[in-house]
């Protein structure tokens, strides 16, 4: 049996050498239809498209993304013809929720941005946005709106949390607005675009605006009308239109701009890694467990007792901010380098 797997899939490798007699591992970008072609499982990142260019012809049953997200994934064609498929729903959402909190530290410290007086609006409240829900209520901010059009259609709500928000009033009352939904142009939720010029025009608090969702949430044109005329605040991007080739106007004004990398702590490339594998598993009906634990932070990376001081020294978005602002051509690179980041000591 042959399974592909993209080659920045951490701590994975052992456990596939251990399921699979041939295990071909390549940059995900670089995944062709002539790797997959007598493959029986592909697993991926973002960065390989699963379509029928892919895959048409393959011999792949079971193709396995190692993200939240799936949009890269064409999922009614692999339904089509009868793929089976996975992707990892909340394995980097205290991760994201870590850049999040992190970044309103940076902002407070900063830029003078009141969390306690402040009313935070999330965009988004499935498993990373109640992860920042919490993270909110531990850092102290003052009110919370909570946006998710399917989740109250479906007549969700969080464990003591206020009603859902509609949008427009949300963007209306917010001072931070952060997003966490998928990306989809699929009706009856459409989310390309969500933060457009219309959206823009209806925030009246000049807010800081987060994005650690997707890039095509937000239109980049519309964003830089915003920003020029000071209808947004601060703004604070990780994911952008058209990655790894990213805006250089857009980075150069944006307050924290990073690569793509808000869900890229160590703990959650584990548990990617950890759920991944045991879809291959179920799939294969060969139940194993995967001792799956990134390594521990050096002696001395520590060494605040603050809780905000801690936080920052666990992770500083500064960082890799600067990184990106002074060579965003090397984006990708980046992202595939990434240094070793905890959520906790």
């Amino acid at each position: 049996m042959k399974i592909v797997v993209d080659d920045k899939i951490p701590y994975i490798l052992p456990a596939l050498h251990a399921l699979a007699d041939d295990v071909v591992v390549k940059a995900g970008a670089a995944i062709s239809p002539s790797d997959v072609r007598d493959a029986t499982i592909l697993v991926v990142r973002t960065r390989t498209r699963c379509d029928r260019a892919l895959l048409d012809g393959s011999s792949v049953q079971l193709v396995v993304t190692a993200t939240i997200g799936f949009d890269h994934l064409d999922t009614a064609y692999l339904d089509a013809a009868g793929i089976e498929w996975h992707n990892c729903p909340g394995c980097n959402a205290t991760s994201v929720a870590q850049y999040v909190a992190s970044s309103l530290l940076v902002l407070q410290r900063e830029r003078g941005l009141d969390l306690s007086g402040s009313t935070l609006g999330i965009v988004g409240v499935g498993h990373v946005g109640t992860a920042v829900v919490t993270a909110a209520r531990r850092l102290g901010v003052g009110r919370l709106l909570l946006n998710d059009p399917p989740r109250e259609a479906a007549g969700d709500r969080l464990p003591g949390a206020m009603p859902w928000t509609p949008l427009a009033q949300l963007l209306a009352d917010a001072d931070i607005i952060s997003l966490h939904t998928p990306l989809t142009t699929a009706a009856p939720y459409p989310t390309r675009h969500l933060i457009d010029a219309d959206a823009f025009r209806l925030m009246r608090r000049r807010p800081v605006l987060i994005n650690a969702g997707r890039g095509g949430l937000v239109d980049e044109e519309a964003l830089l009308a915003a920003m020029a005329t000071g209808a947004v605040g601060d703004v604070v991007l990780d994911t952008w239109e058209g990655e790894p080739h990213i805006r250089r106007d857009l980075l150069n004004k944006v307050y924290i701009g990073t690569p793509h990398i808000a869900g890229y702590s160590a703990d959650g490339k584990a548990n990617a890694t950890r759920m991944a594998l045991t879809a291959i598993c179920h799939y294969l009906g060969r139940p194993m467990t995967f001792d799956i634990t990134p390594p521990s932070l050096p002696e001395g990376t520590v060494t605040a007792t603050a809780p905000d001081d801690v936080a920052l020294q666990l992770y500083d978005p500064r960082r890799d901010s600067s990184l990106l602002k002074a060579s965003p051509e090397t984006f990708e690179q980046q992202r595939g380098s990434y240094p070793l980041r905890r959520e906790r000591v």
